[in-house]
This record gives structure tokens, C-alpha cells and sequence, in this order.
């Protein structure tokens, strides 16, 4: 039975109360709630990267990248080689290796473009020195109502003018910005010095390094063909009967041996020459080679003293020059933020010309003034960001205190390295010269038939044991020198170094 409410002349109808709620009939629509599902989906998905999901599908895959991402991560970088070295490639010195790794090396480019931005940083701090002119122009449209007899007025006002502004004085405000400016741009390039010699550094180990390893293979070649013909040997005395068969198998024993250790040395090479590339800035798998070392040159003595080396550090040492000039450079913007606190006197002036449309001609303007601006109160900010200043720059020299220690210690350390390295070439000669009469001696008794197998093997080893010593010691003596030139800051563009040498004649330390 249905019944009606009568209200405010309306009638509305009310529902039983045993019937059903009235709801909206959507099973009707399913395209509708496609619509729904795809917004939710939409809305709850991951968002995407470059056409590809955001993230992996479950914590257990791979994210995949997309492609365009893959190629670019794949690209292999460009191998520059100076145009005069192209056709000697195979045959390079030290010195084109040394201009390769720095024409490709990113550590030298970067540097040099930080050097670059700090010299544009401080020309522009210099700017404050001089005034600030600034056009504008301008165009004004103005509209008034018409009201109490007053009728409407319509007027279109432009015209250029210029304003100037300049800090006549202040008490180092200016002049601490430009110092700090300034000495930042010296931090930066004698960086870039140190960034240079910290690559040629690079370049002459590593090289020195692949010699050294060239050298031990080719020894090891030679311990090869000697082992193979020992074993010749033991098998022509075995078969006429005056040899055991336990002769012939240490002979090939020693010839196995021989040959891995051949085996691993080509192993080294080849990672020592992919190292030299890289220190070059070139993929470790281009093709190149290096000339061949005119042999081992006899050691050389420091003819300066461990003192006056360091001396030299501590006044060429191109990081312990950056250093000296950061802080400089703090001390400088400790001026900067006393002078915040002090005031100024600031001209300003400005010049107009001021145009009327539909009037002819236009009228000119001029203002000046002079005035002293007095810093009263910024909520104590200017006051921290001076104690901050001063604190930055204790933080400063204590770090170029610290790092001149460092350089004293690294010149003495590196001083008696050489020395060490000098002794060790001395001694590994006499090593080998010993050696190799013990196993001529050995070979002779063993052809003559006095001498057993095992004494020639035992002689050979030794001196196969010799040869790497000696040519580990005489490479190792280059890259302590390297070392020293480093530490001393005196390292040039070309490997070498003005540290005075002398031969080593009088076989004193």
C-alpha cells in the first residue's frame, strides 16, 4: 500500500518499509566499468621510465632498462690518438704515451675546465669594483572612471630610462669577495698542476711495470730453451746408457715448470699493457705497443739531499700549493663576512625619457642620491656567518699544516725507497753474475760427467730466480724515482724531473 506526504504544496512519495534501498543500475554498462578498473590500475601501477616499468616485476628479477638506455650504457668511448702518433703506434716512447694519457685522460679535462670556471668566477667577483647600469622600458596603460563631473580619462605612458648603482666605499666587503674569488681560482689550477703530475705518475709506473713484466717473459724464454735442452741432454745420456730413466723425467720437469711460468708471465703481460692503456684514458683492449727499451742503463745516485728535497716539496708541491691558497682564500671570506657587518656608501641615480601617446615630443627625468647604508639587525645571521667564516678558515690551515707533514713524509720515505732500489739493482747484479758462473760451472761437470742432473737443475733455477730478481730491481728503481720526482713536486710533462743524479760509482749507500 503506498501513501503520500504532503509538504509545502508538494507530494513525495515514501517506500514501504519491508522494500529495497533504490541504487543506480550499472550491471548494465560494462564498458563503464572497464573504465573504472583501468583509472584504478592507472593510478595504483607503477610509474614508467622511458616506455619500459618503473621497477622490477617482483623482488626476485631483473629490472629491464629500456632500449634506448642500453645502447647508451653499451657506447663504447672514443680512443684520440695525436695525429703524429697514428703511424707509430706499434712503436711508442714514454714520452707519446705520456701525451696521449693527457690529451685523453678525464681527471686532466675535468681540472682544467674547474680551473676555467674559477678564473670566469673571479673576473666576475672584480665586477664589484665597478658600477652596475641597468636599462628598462617601460609601458603604461591607465584607466580612470567618470564620476562627479569628472569625465573618463584614458593614457598610454612609456619610455626608456637607466639606473646606475655603485658602492663607493666599504670596509672589505668587496675586496675580501675578490680575494676569495681570486685564490680560488690559484687552489684550481695548481690542482690541475697536481692532477698532471698525479698522471704522468700513472703513466711511468704502469709503463715501467709492462717493461718489467716484457723482460721477465723474455728471461723466462730463455729458462725455457735451456730446461728443453737439458732435456735433450738427459735423453741422449739415457739412451747410450749412462743416465737413469728419473734423470730424464726431472729434466721434464723442469721444462713443465719452465713453461707455466712462461705461460703465466704472457698472462701478466697482457694485463699490464691493458693497465698502460687505461692509464693512457684508452679502452684496455686497443692495439698498441711500446718501443723497445735500449737496456738497462746503470743506477743512478741523488745528488741532492733528503733536506733540500723537501725543501723543494714544500715550495713546489702543487697540492700543498692549493691548500696554502684555500685557506688563503678562507681567510679572504672571513673579510668578505666582517665587512657585512660595516657600513656602505652606495651612489644610485637614474635617467628617464617619458612619452605620451598621441603627444608629441617627450619629457626627461633625472634623480640622484647618496646614501650610507648601516646593517642594524638581521637576526643575528651576519654575526654566525662570520664566526662560520673563521672557523672555515682554521679548518683550512689546519688541513694545509696537516698535508705539509704528509709531503715531508712522503719525500723522506720516498728518498730512501730510491736508495733501497739503488742497492737492490747493485746487489741482484752481483746475484745474477753469481749465478750464472755457478751454472755454466754446472753444465760443464754434467757434460763431462762429473756432475749429476740435480746440481744442473738446482743451478738453473737459481739462476732463473736471479734474472727475475735483477729485472724486477732495475725496473723498480725507474718507478722509485718517479716516486721521488712526484713527491718533490718536481715531475714534468714529459716524465722526467730536475732532481740532480750522478752514476753510482763508489757502491756507498
Amino acid at each position: 500500500m503506498r501513501s503520500a506526504v504532503r509538504g509545502r504544496g508538494r507530494a513525495r512519495r515514501v517506500a514501504p518499509e519491508n522494500s529495497r534501498p533504490v541504487t543506480p543500475r550499472l550491471a548494465g554498462r560494462p564498458a563503464l566499468w572497464a573504465g573504472v578498473a583501468l583509472l584504478a590500475a592507472g593510478c595504483m601501477a607503477t610509474p614508467g621510465v622511458g616506455g619500459v616499468q618503473g621497477t622490477a616485476e617482483s623482488s626476485s628479477s631483473f629490472w629491464v632498462p629500456p632500449v634506448r638506455d642500453t645502447a647508451r650504457r653499451t657506447a663504447r668511448p672514443p680512443a684520440t690518438l695525436p695525429a703524429d702518433i697514428e703511424s707509430r703506434v706499434d712503436s711508442l716512447a714514454l714520452t707519446d704515451l705520456i701525451d696521449i694519457a693527457l690529451t685523453n685522460n678525464t681527471t686532466t679535462r675535468a681540472s682544467w675546465e674547474s680551473a676555467r670556471a674559477a678564473a670566469y668566477a673571479y673576473g666576475s667577483a672584480r665586477g664589484a669594483w665597478l658600477p652596475t647600469v641597468d636599462g628598462q622600458v617601460d609601458v603604461n596603460t591607465l584607466k580612470t572612471a567618470a564620476s562627479q563631473g569628472r569625465s573618463a580619462v584614458r593614457q598610454t605612458i612609456y619610455g626608456p630610462s637607466v639606473n646606475l648603482s655603485w658602492t663607493l666605499l666599504d670596509f672589505g666587503g668587496r675586496s675580501g669577495s675578490i680575494g676569495r674569488a681570486r685564490n680560488a681560482l690559484l687552489a684550481a689550477d695548481w690542482t690541475h698542476n697536481a692532477t698532471i703530475q698525479n698522471v704522468v705518475l700513472q703513466v711511468e709506473s704502469a709503463y715501467f711495470q709492462y717493461l718489467a713484466t716484457r723482460a721477465l717473459l723474455e728471461a723466462q724464454r730463455t729458462s725455457l730453451r735451456e730446461a728443453r735442452r737439458n732435456l735433450e741432454a738427459a735423453r741422449e745420456r739415457h739412451a747410450v746408457g749412462v743416465a737413469t730413466m728419473a734423470d730424464t723425467l726431472k729434466a721434464q720437469t723442469a721444462v713443465s715448470q719452465a713453461q707455466l711460468a712462461l705461460e703465466t708471465t704472457q698472462g701478466q703481460l697482457a694485463t699490464t699493457r691493458g693497465a698502460l692503456a687505461v692509464a693512457m684514458g684508452l679502452p684496455a683492449n686497443v692495439s698498441y705497443d711500446v718501443r723497445r727499451s735500449p737496456g738497462s742503463a746503470p743506477p743512478l745516485r741523488v745528488a741532492a739531499s733528503v733536506d733540500s728535497l723537501i725543501d723543494r716539496a714544500l715550495l713546489d708541491r702543487p697540492d700543498l700549493a692549493a691548500a696554502r691558497a684555500q685557506a688563503a682564500a678562507a681567510d679572504a671570506g672571513v673579510a668578505q663576512a666582517r665587512g657585512a657587518l660595516l657600513p656602505r656608501i652606495v651612489a644610485s641615480g637614474q635617467a628617464a625619457e617619458t612619452y605620451f601617446a598621441n603627444t608629441a615630443g617627450g619629457r626627461g627625468s633625472y634623480s640622484g642620491s647618496l646614501a650610507i647604508q648601516i646593517p642594524l639587525f638581521s637576526g643575528f645571521s651576519r654575526h654566525y656567518e662570520l664566526q662560520a667564516a673563521q672557523a672555515t678558515a682554521r679548518a683550512s690551515h689546519a688541513r694545509a699544516e696537516g698535508l705539509a707533514q704528509q709531503v715531508v713524509y712522503q719525500v723522506f720515505a720516498s728518498y730512501n725507497d730510491l736508495k733501497t732500489a739503488t742497492q737492490r739493482v747493485r746487489t741482484s747484479g752481483d746475484l745474477l753474475a753469481s749465478a750464472r758462473q755457478s751454472e755454466e760451472a754446472a753444465l760443464a761437470q754434467y757434460r763431462e760427467g762429473v756432475g749429476s742432473l740435480l746440481d744442473l737443475l738446482s743451478a738453473q733455477s737459481a739462476l732463473a730466480d736471479a734474472r727475475a730478481q735483477e729485472i724486477d730491481a732495475r725496473w723498480s728503481w725507474y718507478i722509485a724515482l718517479a716516486q721521488l720526482a712526484h713527491d718533490a713536486g718536481l715531475l714534468d710533462l714529459k716524465g722526467g724531473s730536475a732532481i740532480p743524479m750522478r752514476p753510482d760509482t763508489a757502491g756507498g749507500p
